[in-house]
């Protein structure tokens, strides 16, 4: 088979490619090793795709080149992305620090995609294997398990690690190392901690409970809500911590981060000298995990009144400053993004073009591009997608 412009991979980045370059003339084939087009997008924002966020930036990315991702999201910014959401009709919402989800579910987004490759007369080959990918002399040679395609120019659009179970594999990174493409170590991101078993075996009777903290490390904190589960800690301020977690190395959780110790912490104690502290600290904090605190013997048992002012002190210190030191993370079985990838300073940041190999194009998740929790993975696809379209176009 023959084609001009191939893409590997049917996600975010790779459709949204598509169907800029089928609408713009070109002879398009996307080529995926699923059955079904989009499917990390269906299985995104719990169904519903958080497809961008109101406020984009480029301290929102995590990569070795802060400043690549800087030329894509000004060309084809977040409110490019919404605006085509809107031309298609379809309803969305705000949730919490600008991330907009659809109203109804995230099929709305791939069809608004598929939608747009149909207009362009885009090709698809589903549910087949790329096996190798090979130099030719006016482009490349793909051995797939339906045959060899050739073709003039290839855009790897394949994504991440994380999420194996929807057929995620390393395949970009292969075929970015086969053409001495350097790749950024690569590992999970936006991933649920593990922990180890003496301090798991008392939070995990806490699975299920949720409460807005601040969550921090050395070099950044994030105020959200974090989730005690079965298997550890999760919710969005672990996740988003998770992405700048070194192993071995311990978060401090803040369980009162809008508490100020003289103005409202010292004023609950003396209000309620007369009860337990642990009914005391009931009215700020789930009951269940004062008892966890108080059998890690973080808290001691204790009517309010026989604290100490330096107690007192103390007591609102272990509950804004607990430091817990991670067994690990879920990896990426569960992880919403993977860190690291074909290296930034290998690309073109005008056009995501391989600098030393002509015709080889990388976009989305597959770069060493990841970002925060809330829809900035998404612009990033829509942005590295749009720009690479646009350099095609001027080819």
């Amino acid at each position: 088979m023959q084609t001009k412009i191939t893409i590997i991979g049917a996600g975010a980045a790779g459709l949204f490619c598509a169907g800029l370059l089928g609408q713009q003339g070109h002879d398009v084939t996307v080529i995926d090793n699923g059955k079904k087009l989009g499917r990390k997008i269906l299985m995104s924002g719990g169904g519903k795709c958080n497809f961008t966020n109101l406020n984009v930036e480029a301290n929102h990315y995590i990569s070795e080149n802060r400043h690549f991702c800087k030329s894509a999201l000004k060309r084809f910014s977040q409110w490019d992305f919404i605006q085509l959401v809107n031309q298609y009709g379809i309803a969305y919402h705000e949730k919490d620090h600008g991330q907009l989800f659809c109203d109804n579910s995230a099929q709305d987004i791939v069809d608004i995609l598929v939608k747009e490759c149909q207009k362009g007369q885009v090709k698809f080959m589903l549910k087949t294997q790329l096996e190798d990918v090979n130099e030719e002399q006016q482009g490349f040679k793909l051995s797939t398990s339906q045959g060899c395609v050739y073709t003039d120019k290839l855009i790897v659009a394949t994504g991440g690690q994380s999420m194996p179970a929807l057929g995620m594999t390393a395949i970009g990174y292969k075929i970015a190392e086969k053409f001495s493409i350097p790749v950024v170590p690569v590992k999970a991101g936006l991933v649920p901690f593990t922990l180890h078993k003496p301090l798991l075996a008392v939070l995990s009777t806490l699975a299920g409970i949720a409460l807005s903290v601040e969550v921090s490390n050395e070099r950044i904190s994030f105020k959200e809500n974090l989730l005690f589960t079965h298997r550890g800690l999760s919710g969005p301020a672990i996740l988003q911590i998770s992405s700048y977690w070194q192993a071995g190395e311990a978060i401090t959780i803040n369980l009162l981060p809008d508490f100020n110790f003289e103005d409202d912490f010292k004023p609950l104690l003396d209000n309620n000298r007369n009860q337990s502290l642990k009914n005391c600290l009931a009215q700020i904090l789930p009951k269940r995990l004062i008892e966890a605190l108080i059998q890690l013997n973080l808290i001691v048992d204790l009517t309010v009144k026989q604290l100490t002012p330096t107690q007192q002190q103390a007591l609102y210190q272990t509950l804004t400053t607990w430091n817990v030191i991670p067994n690990g993370t879920e990896g990426y079985r569960t992880a919403e993004v993977t860190l690291g990838g074909v290296s930034c300073d290998a690309l073109s940041s005008k056009t995501m073009a391989a600098q030393k190999q002509p015709n080889l194009y990388f976009i989305g998740e597959v770069v060493d591009v990841a970002g925060w929790l809330g829809g900035y993975n998404f612009q990033w696809a829509w942005s590295s997608a749009f720009a690479c379209a646009q350099a095609l176009s001027q080819v």
